[in-house]
């Protein structure tokens, strides 16, 4: 199976799936408190918004742990196919919904529901797409493969932000234009689903099936690699966390907070975008060379040193510094950590439960903390008076808490997929 092959149709998958979940986080900074909640207090309009975004995390476990167990029990790509389509129809749906003007509670009600829908097929796009690349790739170059997935989830949020800062543009936009982004989801996921089709199955998830499958492989994988999946689990809570804050509440504070036009935060992340997808895929090829540790290190590292800095430069008020520090933020720790963790997570798990010990190291805890991090910024922020000192701790604290569980995994660069993972002792040096 060609691994060129494999990586178009994973890529455009990791695409799909974070234009769609951008799009919905952009909207609820900056529409949806409008168009679905009530009017009266514009702060409990943007907590329910946040709310509503969050909604979607807590579906995602859940859709992991369905769509994870199959695909380690049937096969990687059947259940990549049916992801790819329940994601792209909710959010295209999501476009057609009636407002709170036309039918009340009706329309929240509807929206979380899309939401739920949308967040139970993520669960398992991002985790299958990276399963399938690290499989059908050769094991020097894991990293960098490994990493294309990852590319496509900031090419997912670029794509969001461009078409959602061209149609605020537009004078229909809080009336109608605001849906067309939803709508054109539909359209990638044609073009997800013709590449999709054609591509085999992993062989080494082949591989596997010949040596027998696991009947319960989220029970094997916590029988078997307990301390590699807890290490897991633990050093993506703040990366999720920190990943959220900087993609969807800094562009709500810039605009809600600031009063600065909603074109400065959507600029910032669309430049901060096109700096993530250059730099994860070399990010990716310095995990070839050094290891994966080291670049999780880095962007840790990076992240709990730059996290007031941030602040005070979009506090500037200056566009320029604005997207900068989002910028940074985004293409220096972000992208470094989600590069390594991409390769990192392929190698900790064995094939028979490979699908879904990724799932659930990444998708509880995209539920626990990235989902709420924009809500809990937004009520930290609410809560000292409009200062952001709270939020620039909370994302030094998350920053500092991933560098020191990173201490504890193994390094596993160049290691073969079928081969078992050592159980090894904390690795300090």
């Amino acid at each position: 199976m060609s691994s060129t092959r494999v990586t178009k149709a994973a890529v455009i998958g990791s695409v799909i799936e974070f234009y769609d979940f951008t799009l919905f986080g952009l909207a609820a900074a900056l529409i949806f408190n409008d168009q679905f909640f009530p009017a009266g207090s514009p702060v409990a309009g943007t907590l329910g918004a946040f709310a509503t975004f969050a909604v979607g995390f807590f579906a995602r476990p859940v859709g992991g742990f369905v769509f994870s167990h199959f695909g380690d029990r049937v096969g990687r790509k059947q259940m990549l196919v049916i992801t790819l389509m329940l994601m792209g129809l909710s959010t295209a749906g999501i476009g057609l919904l009636p407002t709170y003007d036309s039918v009340g509670m009706l329309a929240p009600a509807l929206l979380v529901l899309l939401r739920i829908a949308q967040g139970f097929g993520a669960g398992a796009e991002y985790v299958g797409a990276l399963v399938m690349v690290s499989e059908a790739g050769d094991a020097r170059r894991r990293g960098l493969w490994a990493s294309l997935p990852g590319a496509g989830i900031f090419t997912g949020i670029l794509l969001a932000t461009l078409v959602f800062t061209g149609v605020s543009a537009l004078p229909w936009f809080e009336t109608w234009a605001w849906r067309v982004p939803f709508l054109l989801s539909l359209a990638g996921v044609g073009a997800g689903l013709f590449f999709r089709f054609r591509v085999e199955e992993s062989q080494v998830f082949e591989r596997a099936r010949i040596r027998g499958l696991s009947r319960f492989p989220v029970l094997e994988v916590f029988k078997k690699q307990p301390r590699h999946l807890l290490i897991a689990f633990l050093a993506n809570v703040p990366n999720a966390a920190i990943a959220y804050i900087i993609q969807v509440f800094v562009l709500s504070y810039v605009t809600r907070t600031l009063g600065l036009p909603a074109t400065t935060g959507l600029v910032a992340n669309v430049v901060a975008s096109l700096a993530a997808i250059v730099v994860t895929p070399l990010f990716g090829a310095l995990t070839d060379r050094v290891g994966r540790r080291p670049v999780w290190f880095g962007g840790a590292a990076f992240m709990t040193v730059f996290a007031f800095p941030m602040f005070w430069l979009v506090e500037t008020e200056r566009p320029v510094l604005v997207i900068l520090a989002v910028t940074l933020g985004q293409s220096l720790g972000i992208a470094s950590m989600f590069a390594a963790q991409a390769s990192l997570y392929a190698e900790l798990f064995e094939t028979r439960y490979r699908y879904s010990g990724i799932a659930i190291a990444r998708e509880w805890t995209a539920a626990l903390s990235g989902g709420p991090a924009p809500f809990v910024a937004a009520a930290l922020l609410a809560g000292s008076g409009g200062r952001s000192w709270p939020i620039a701790l909370l994302l030094m604290i998350c920053g500092a808490v991933s560098f020191v569980v990173i201490l504890f995994a193994p390094e596993t660069r160049r290691k073969e997929l079928d081969e078992p993972v050592r159980v090894a002792e904390p690795a300090l040096k």
